[in-house]
C-alpha cells in the first residue's frame, strides 16, 4: 500500500504574502500637483460659469475653491490607494502649506504696496533734502531719517547693555525673590503699550525741564523702556540654551565664573543675543504714538538730541499722511517713500546681525 504524505497546511499559510500598510501602494511623484491643477481647472470652470451671470470673474474664491476641491481629492485619493497613514500625512501637509501661503499674502501684498507706490519719490532729493520752507511737492525726508538712526541708536545703547546684564543676572546668579521679582517686572514691561512708554519719558524730562519740552533724548529713553524687556527675554532664552557642560569645564579649570560667562557663554550665545536685539530694533523702530509725545515733530535738521524737538520716520509718515495739502499726491508719496526707507533700515540692520552672528559666533569644526 502507497501512502501520501501531505504538506501541513502551516506552511502554506506561512508563505501566504503579509499586508502592511507601510508598503502598500503609492501615489506617483507627481500626483499632488496634477490633482492640484485639476482642481483649480474644476473650480475655474464653475466660476466661469457664474461669470456670465454676473459679469465678473470672483478670482478669490477661484483660489479658495480650488484649495478646498485639492485637499479632499488628495485625501480621499491617498486614502483609498495609500492607506490610511499616509492619507493623513498628506491632509495635514496640505493643511500647513495652505496656512503658510495664507500667511504670506499680507505679507507679500504689503512689500509690494510700498515698493510700488515708494518708488515714485525714491530719489536723491529725498535723501538730500528736509521739508524746511517745503511747501507742496519737493522736499525730502532727511530729517526723519537723521533723527530715526540718532533715537534708535541711543535707545540701544541703553537697553542692550542693561537688558544683557539683566538676563545674565536672572540666568547666572539670580535666586529666590530678587529673581522672580525682575522676571515678573520684565513680563509686565513687555506687555505695555507703547504710547504708556512715551508719557512715561515726557513726565520724566519735563520734572527736570519743565513741561512741554520735547527732545530726541526723551523719545530715544521711550524706546528704550520699549527694548529693554525684549532684550531681556531674548537674551535669557539664548543664555539658557549653553550646556551647562561648557561651564562645569571651564569651572574645572579654575576659571572664574565671570570669565567663564565673558569667554564661554557670552561667545556660544551671541548668534542668539544678536538676533534677539535686532529683533527688539525692529520692534521700536517703527514706534509713532511715544516719539509722538516725548520728540514730536519737526521739518528742520536737527542733530542735538537735547535740544529741541526731532523728527523720526514714522512720524513723517504720520504726518504726510494726515496734514495732506495741495497737490495731496505730493505728500502721500513722500510718506510712502519715507515707508520703503524704514522698511529697508530694518532690512540692512538684519543683515548687518546676520554677519555680526557668523563672525563671531564660535567655530566648532575644524
Amino acid at each position: 500500500m502507497t501512502t501520501t504524505i501531505t504538506p501541513p497546511e502551516t506552511g502554506r499559510r506561512a508563505a501566504a504574502p503579509v499586508s502592511n500598510s507601510l508598503t502598500a501602494g503609492k501615489l506617483p511623484n507627481g500626483a499632488s500637483w496634477m490633482i492640484l491643477g485639476a482642481s483649480l481647472l474644476v473650480s475655474a470652470g464653475l466660476f466661469a460659469v457664474l461669470a456670465f451671470a454676473s459679469g465678473s470673474f470672483d478670482w478669490v474664491a477661484w483660489i479658495v475653491v480650488g484649495a478646498v476641491l485639492y485637499v479632499v481629492t488628495i485625501t480621499l485619493v491617498s486614502r483609498l490607494i495609500e492607506g490610511t497613514r499616509r492619507a493623513t500625512d498628506r491632509l495635514v501637509t496640505a493643511l500647513v502649506t495652505g496656512a503658510f501661503l495664507i500667511a504670506m499674502i499680507p505679507l507679500v501684498s504689503v512689500a509690494m504696496t510700498v515698493v510700488t507706490f515708494g518708488m515714485n519719490r525714491f530719489d536723491a532729493e529725498f535723501f538730500t533734502y528736509s521739508m524746511r520752507n517745503v511747501v507742496g511737492e519737493g522736499g525730502g525726508a532727511l530729517h526723519a531719517i537723521v533723527g530715526t538712526l540718532l533715537m534708535t541708536g541711543t535707545a540701544a545703547l541703553i537697553s542692550i547693555p542693561i537688558g544683557l546684564m539683566t538676563s545674565i543676572y536672572l540666568v547666572e546668579y539670580g535666586r529666590g525673590r530678587l529673581a522672580r521679582g525682575i522676571t515678573f517686572l520684565v513680563d509686565v514691561m513687555t506687555g505695555i503699550p507703547s504710547i504708556v512708554a512715551g508719557l512715561f519719558a515726557y513726565a520724566l524730562f519735563a520734572i527736570f525741564w519743565g513741561p512741554g519740552t520735547r527732545t530726541g533724548i526723551a523719545g530715544a529713553v521711550a524706546l528704550a523702556v520699549l527694548m529693554i524687556p525684549v532684550v531681556v527675554r531674548s537674551s535669557e532664552e539664548m543664555l539658557r540654551l549653553v550646556p551647562n557642560e561648557l561651564r562645569e569645564a571651564a569651572f574645572a579649570l579654575g576659571v572664574p565664573k565671570w570669565l567663564t560667562i565673558v569667554k564661554v557663554v557670552l561667545p556660544t550665545s551671541i548668534a542668539g543675543i544678536t538676533t534677539g536685539i535686532m529683533l527688539s530694533i525692529a520692534r521700536v523702530i517703527g514706534e509713532t504714538a511715544p516719539l509722538l509725545i516725548a520728540a514730536g515733530f519737526t521739518n528742520s535738521m536737527n542733530y542735538d538730541l537735547t535740544e529741541g524737538r526731532m523728527q523720526s520716520l514714522p512720524v513723517f509718515v504720520y504726518t504726510q499722511y494726515a496734514n495732506q495739502g495741495n497737490p495731496a499726491f505730493a505728500y502721500l508719496d513722500r510718506a510712502w517713500a519715507a515707508a520703503l526707507t524704514l522698511i529697508l533700515i530694518v532690512m540692512v540692520l538684519n543683515l548687518l546681525a546676520r554677519l555680526v552672528a557668523r563672525f563671531f559666533a564660535p567655530k566648532y569644526g575644524r
